[in-house]
């Protein structure tokens, strides 16, 4: 039985000869040219003016908040549930993440419990666009502009989102996307910051550069503590030909969710990724929800998955549950979707006789 794996990147000839290419070229004057190239790429995908490539997307919040001045008292909303990636850059820099309840139905921060957890310390919002999900971004941006606030999207797992015309990444202060090879494209490991500010941009550029700033004439002489989270140029290869590629990438991951809703659509049990009006999902990991009436054995669920050569992975845990953080319980969504939530396999290679296998599974879990 050919095992099911829950994602996977898809690496065709023109991302082979473009990393061949950088292998045998991209050295000495030429070893920055397929980075401007994929920067520009993506920049002209979102329709953004900036892009900086970096090593990781975790690297990419760490120069976002530090570009911002997020510093020592200061504080961050979090929403509850994300990888731990949105908020430890939070702590590395000293300052506080604060931790806010998800939506039952985007799964997303919930806007009006931004507004309860404002404080004369609090200097920023992390919105994260979970599985492909979009957050109530001109709700999230009103409250940010009525304190003075930035505005941080990180849209790691909603690359191909479109919220009301503009696609996801393109809406707050600065963004960050993930390249991680269980995305929907990948440069192995690496990420990318965006923004619409050129001060930010430059500011973060310095940051990127050990602290050097623009223009110093001695070679190697950095006026400020900055750190280096710079992707090579064999890594933006891949990406530049991933993101000639992004278009049928998406279009695959929605048709992978399309086809999930074809063979468990008719289950009034289960909830699934939401794509309210005015919003077009990516799909990055189809999500199914189980009715708490249910009383989801979830151990069982995986283990018929397991049985079967099938890959999955559960919702992700309270941020405030970890034992190295303040516990929130009072962040009540959160703390119940993560007990009957599963995400489904999807990748460019997954076929329609794989995805009915996924779904027969589920079925067999229901007893159907």
């Amino acid at each position: 039985m050919e095992k099911v794996y829950y994602t996977k990147p898809s690496i065709t000839d023109l991302e082979i000869a473009y990393v061949n290419d950088a292998i045998r070229t991209g050295w000495g004057e030429k070893c920055y040219d397929y980075i401007k190239r994929f920067e520009t790429a993506f920049a002209q995908y979102l329709k953004v003016e900036y892009a900086l490539a970096t090593a990781s997307c975790s690297g990419a919040i760490h120069l976002a908040l530090a570009s911002l001045g997020i510093g020592e008292g200061d504080e961050v909303i979090v929403p509850e549930t994300t990888w731990v990636a949105t908020a430890s850059p939070v702590l590395y820099l000293g300052a506080k993440p604060v931790f806010v309840d998800i939506e039952a139905d985007t799964w997303c921060i919930n806007p009006e419990k931004i507004r309860e957890a404002i404080t004369p310390r609090t200097k920023a919002i992390m919105v994260v666009h979970l599985y492909g999900n979009i957050a109530k971004m001109n709700e999230i941006m009103q409250i940010a502009h009525e304190h003075n606030l930035y505005v941080i999207e990180d849209a790691a797992e909603a690359l191909g989102s479109v919220y009301q015309g503009r696609q996801v990444g393109s809406i707050g202060d600065m963004a960050v996307f993930s390249f991680h090879g269980t995305k929907t494209m990948t440069t192995g490991e690496g990420g990318m910051l965006v923004t619409n500010n050129s001060a930010l941009i430059q500011q973060a550029r310095m940051l990127n550069d050990h602290g050097r700033v623009a223009g110093e004439p001695k070679m190697f002489f950095p006026h400020h503590l900055g750190y280096k989270y710079k992707i090579s140029n064999l890594q933006a290869a891949l990406g530049l030909a991933q993101t000639e590629r992004l278009a049928d990438l998406v279009a695959h991951k929605i048709w992978v969710f399309q086809t999930y809703k074809k063979y468990l659509g008719d289950l009034a049990c289960l909830t699934w990724n939401c794509e309210p009006e005015g919003t077009e999902n990516c799909f990055w990991l189809p999500t199914i929800v189980f009715d708490k009436a249910l009383n989801v054995d979830m151990p069982r669920l995986l283990a018929i998955f397991k049985e079967n050569q099938i890959d999955t992975r559960t919702f992700f845990y309270p941020l405030s549950s970890l034992p190295f953080l303040d516990s929130v319980p009072t962040n009540v969504v959160a703390y119940d979707l993560c007990t009957r939530a599963v995400n489904l396999p999807s990748y460019f290679e997954l076929t329609e006789a794989q995805i009915k296998r996924v779904a027969d599974c589920v079925r067999v879990f229901l007893n159907l």
